[in-house]
């Protein structure tokens, strides 16, 4: 057994990799820059752990997601492997345990935002640091042709060329031929090397239904798809109205989003990974980091604003490889309103600029200061205090976040930490000459491992039960102990906090390049119009068109998804098929002609064939009769 399945074995408890993961670990370890391309339920994570696991060193790993970041964190301490993060928004104090564990060889992996990696405190700690690999998830935040492209993602050939020696594995799920090559020039690869796994999800059925009634529609999913299911909604108020509606027609469901608290978000998480609710009727919030394989299936009620996002929302369906169902409803009227979105999401470069300068002064912060300052932000208030409109300062803010002025946490990020500032010493010498306080710390210690070597996540009121004291006891006492110098206590609050990760600038010196926010914009536009594209194609298979999207163009079509199915009913194969359709289409593109004058010039194909592909583009309202009885395309 070679030493990557030794490590597999012993710490996730697998017998044998996936298909390619062998590959892409060994490409590493031979240390070689190397760019994995898996699809969402791919086993990425383990690509890079085991080789981090089987190499003397640290592995630090860039990544956007702060609840991604958390959880593959709190995953890697569970099997006893060593393991932090440093993102904006945490105390000054975190950053520093966090920093002198990695230099000084307590951690094997190091998490980090890619903004933290261009302040010289991270860059002077990391080249003390002994760094085995450079892990760069979410790599397509690098390309400005990706769906999520950061600005910020671009300092990182910087930190490649302070540790010339260390290999980059660059990891992504969802990447056209374009971002691919576009990832490996950005990260400066040595030369390129990619391992692909085909995109293709044999055991999920895609389907698209054209419904005005999506209510009524999605019980019908849910009464005859039995199992677990996911629908995803645009909005947080929707989830609500969405799941309330499913649970008076007696569906087992519940809402999700990232305005919930970190205590509800986790409570409702878990009753759904143990099957205690049925449905999730969630944003996009709800999936990252979450692999429950039996989802049996996925719902889209409203358009998603790339295929990009789509692929990885429908591929949390049947990771246990068994059938399973991607249902995406849509409606005329579903599009006007996601094309007005699209214009919401990028408001005028001057608009964002008056948000930034507003912020400013919301916060009384001093053009110069405020640079890694959190402060608490509700948007309600803020907006109403300066007179805009919640929806568009949501958007400057999220377009300010990509540029690296400012980032803004959700509340589910704002865990309760706890860390013991005394040696363990100090601390029992505390304990005899304080005993009032010695159960309390006990029950600390007791409860929760690493508190002396790192900030750790607490639950106030897991430790009120274990003492039987109220909640705002323990608070109380952790308040105190604080003041003692004991320990340190960062109480989880209320609301989002934003931070500002440069110094306030001047409103109009927000450099937002005209030229880079209308490229962006049209790529956003290009995407989109691919989404419109493959929910009003009713004459190619749903997967061969994603799979297209993402450069598989020899894909055959799947035979389950709701056009092939209707395609199935006139019994030609594939091959006969396209024959027929790829002449008809260009004859009678331009020009109407009689069915008689079309399969006069149909080569290769019988009357009836033509006949019957006639007859299905009809039934799919691809062509249409003239007053003369002649067929033309539909435009």
């Amino acid at each position: 057994m070679s030493k990557s399945a030794e490590i597999l074995l012993k710490y996730w408890g697998y017998n044998s990799f996936r298909p390619a993961q062998e590959e892409i670990i060994n490409s590493i370890l031979e240390g070689k820059d190397t760019l994995a391309l898996l699809p969402t339920g791919g086993g990425k994570s383990i690509c890079f752990q085991v080789p981090v696991m089987a190499t003397e060193g640290i592995g630090i790993v860039v990544t956007p997601l702060i609840a991604l970041m958390k959880d593959q964190v709190e995953n890697l301490r569970a099997r006893g492997i060593t393991a932090s993060a440093i993102y904006s928004g945490m105390m000054q104090t975190e950053i520093e345990v966090a920093l002198n564990n990695a230099v000084h060889k307590k951690l094997k992996f190091l998490y980090v935002s890619p903004e933290r990696l261009q302040t010289d405190q991270f860059q002077m700690a990391l080249q003390k640091m002994r760094v085995n690999i450079l892990v760069v998830d979410e790599a397509h935040c690098i390309s400005q042709w990706g769906y999520d492209f950061r600005p910020s993602y671009l300092k990182i050939a910087e930190i490649k060329s302070l540790l010339p020696e260390v290999p980059v594995m660059a990891l992504t799920a969802t990447a056209t031929p374009e971002v691919v090559d576009d990832i490996q020039g950005k990260l400066n690869f040595s030369k390129p090397n990619v391992f692909q796994q085909s995109f293709e999800r044999k055991n999920l059925t895609y389907v698209v239904l054209h419904e005005e009634d999506k209510l009524n529609r999605l019980l019908r999913v849910t009464r005859n798809i039995p199992g677990t299911g996911i629908v995803y909604m645009r909005n947080r108020r929707k989830t609500v109205e969405i799941a309330e509606f499913l649970r008076f027609n007696k569906v087992s469901a519940d809402f999700y989003h990232a305005g919930l608290s970190s205590k509800e978000r986790s409570s409702r998480q878990d009753a759904w990974k143990k099957g205690q609710i049925r449905v999730m009727v969630s944003t996009n919030a709800f999936g990252m980091g979450i692999d429950k394989p039996d989802v049996r299936f996925v719902v889209h009620l409203d358009l998603p604003d790339s295929i990009e996002a789509y692929f990885q929302e429908a591929g949390r369906g049947g990771r246990d490889g068994r059938q399973s169902y991607a249902v995406l409803m849509y409606h005329e009227s579903d599009i006007p309103e996601i094309e007005k979105f699209l214009e919401i999401q990028y408001p005028l470069i001057e608009n964002i600029r008056q948000v930034y300068h507003a912020l400013g002064n919301y916060y009384q912060l001093a053009i110069g200061s405020g640079r890694d300052v959190n402060f608490e932000f509700s948007l309600p208030d803020f907006a109403a205090s300066y007179n805009f409109q919640p929806i568009v300062v949501a958007a400057a803010l999220k377009l300010l976040e990509k540029d690296g002025y400012l980032k803004l946490q959700d509340i589910s990020d704002n865990d309760s930490l706890l860390f013991v500032r005394i040696g363990k010493e100090d601390l029992y010498k505390f304990q005899v000459q304080n005993a009032r306080y010695d159960k309390f710390v006990k029950t600390l210690l007791r409860s929760y491992s690493g508190l002396f070597t790192e900030f750790t996540k607490i639950n106030e009121d897991e430790i009120a039960k274990r003492l039987e004291i109220p909640v705002e006891e323990v608070v109380k006492t952790l308040k105190y102990l604080m003041k003692l110098e004991v320990l340190i206590y960062k109480q989880q609050t209320g609301n989002p906090q934003i931070t500002f990760l440069t110094e306030r600038l001047d409103g109009k010196d927000i450099s937002i390049s005209n030229e880079n926010y209308k490229d962006r914009k049209a790529n956003a536009r290009k995407r989109l119009d691919a989404v419109l594209n493959y929910v009003s194609s009713s004459t190619r298979c749903r997967s061969s068109l994603l799979l297209e999207y993402f450069g598989e163009i020899q894909s055959h079509r799947c035979g389950k998804c709701d056009v092939c199915v209707e395609r199935n009913k006139i019994e030609m194969s594939e091959l006969e098929f396209n024959n027929v359709l790829n002449q008809v289409k260009p004859l009678i593109l331009n020009e109407p002609l009689s069915i008689k004058e079309i399969s006069e010039q149909i080569r290769g194909a019988s009357e009836n064939q033509v006949i019957k592909v006639i007859q299905w583009l009809l039934d799919n309202n691809k062509i249409e009769y003239d007053a003369a009885r002649k067929l033309s395309w539909k435009k």
